[in-house]
């Protein structure tokens, strides 16, 4: 498992924060986010079993599976306790995180979370798939980001010129993830039920997302936020799953100060 760190632990607990990044994604993802936090926390950053530097290896995956991954990491690094921050995929690995492995999670933040997939979200997962075996990387790339980004990205002009320029560098990306990686990270993904168990996470928990999401749908956040007792909901108006990029000037400070105080 590929990881790294970043930053220096300033925080007043000195507790570290773990961050999980989604499907099809590396961990240089946080990058963005990583400008802010770094210099207020120790960061530990994966890549997940599927993408990135990390192990390949045939599927399928489970959220519960991609969750002890992390917490044999978090072994490794003799690192007691941390805060963990989890983005779509992640959200689901950090909650199987915080069921399995409780002592090991001070508190969460879970952007655009789902507990179980509808019919609707598992037949999406699968065209993603399908979608990776079919097209192009930059056509692929086109895909997910019409499903992550919202109207608002699209009608900016500089965000658009953003988007064009991110699937030019998807096309020329020298690692790209294989489609069994993508389709052993699907099946987590389609596969991920916490429902039932969400009342076991007894851990300050926020729950971040953006009203116009089109691929987790906000009736997906809100039943993860009422599932965990004492939950907080935030949702960004007018934004999608990707609200923490088209907000980052909201969003890295809300979430910072957030864990700062949990």
């Amino acid at each position: 498992m590929h990881y790294e760190e970043r930053g220096s632990g300033k925080s007043p607990d000195h507790v570290p924060v773990l961050l999980i990044m989604g499907i099809t994604a590396p961990g240089s993802v946080w990058n963005v986010h990583l400008a802010d936090w770094q210099f207020h926390f120790r960061c530990i950053i994966g890549d997940n079993r599927g993408v990135g530097f990390s192990d390949k290896p045939s599927g399928p995956y489970s959220s519960e599976q991609m969750a002890d991954d992390y917490a044999g990491l978090l072994d490794a690094l003799e690192i007691e306790k941390v805060r963990v921050v989890g983005c779509s995929m992640g959200s689901t690995i950090a909650q199987q995180l915080a069921i399995r492995h409780p002592d090991k999670v001070q508190s969460l933040v879970l952007m655009c979370p789902w507990a179980r997939c509808d019919n609707y979200a598992k037949s999406l997962f699968q065209h993603i798939m399908n979608c990776k075996a079919r097209f192009r990387p930059e056509e692929f790339s086109l895909y997910i980001q019409l499903l992550i980004f919202s109207k608002t990205s699209w009608d900016s002009s500089e965000k658009h010129e953003e988007l064009e320029i991110g699937r030019k560098q998807d096309n020329a990306n020298p690692f790209p993830q294989p489609l069994h990686g993508l389709e052993g990270q699907a099946a987590a993904c389609i596969n991920h039920n916490a429902l039932a168990d969400l009342g076991k996470i007894q851990k300050p928990t926020l729950v971040i997302g953006g009203r116009q999401d089109i691929f987790t749908p906000v009736w997906m956040a809100e039943e993860v936020a009422n599932g965990i007792p004492g939950a907080e909901l935030f949702l960004y108006e007018n934004l999608g799953h990707a609200f923490h990029f088209e907000n980052t000037a909201d969003f890295n400070p809300r979430v910072r100060t957030w864990l700062l105080n949990n």
